[in-house]
């Protein structure tokens, strides 16, 4: 009996040409929950092996699927059972849903996160700065530089 589980190589190289080739209701959302837009950090196509799922929140585990109508329901349950055994929660979306009700669909994701518990609460980064070091935000310098349009920045008042 062969071995059916793709590699972590074979994952990651699909989900990056997933990225490369988005679907229209996959690049709508992805322009509402880019850039921590609604207060939460998203991925795209990010890999819980054996799966790649659409939009990851990694803070609170929290997946979002778009679904199109390929999609079988009976997988779609026994993935979302796997994703659920270790902790994350799977919201489904239809590409319908993204393109009529783009709106709805970003308000549900947030309403889906705010009662989630951090995954990371109360656990200490790994390597935090030692005491007294690193910059407190009084003490940044304003920027002086880089691309901008051929303009100099000004220093604050």
């Amino acid at each position: 009996m062969g071995n059916d589980m793709p590699t972590e190589a074979t994952l990651l190289a699909h989900a990056n040409h997933l990225r490369k080739n988005t679907t229209e209701p996959e690049t709508r959302l992805w322009r509402h929950l880019s850039n921590t837009q609604n207060g939460y950090k998203f991925r795209r196509q990010h890999v819980i092996a054996p799966f790649i799922c659409d939009f990851f929140c990694p803070t609170k585990g929290l997946i979002v699927e778009i679904d199109g109508h390929t999609h079988d329901d009976a997988d779609d349950a026994c993935r979302d059972a796997a994703m659920a055994r270790q902790g994350f929660a799977t919201l489904r979306f239809t590409n319908i849903d993204v393109m009529t009700t783009i709106v709805g669909v970003v308000m549900r994701i947030v309403v889906a996160l705010d009662p989630r518990p951090a995954r990371w609460a109360g656990v200490p980064h790994p390597t935090p700065p030692p005491e007294g070091e690193g910059l407190s935000r009084s003490k940044l310098l304003p920027f002086r530089g880089g691309v901008s349009g051929g303009r100099k920045s000004s220093p604050d008042p």
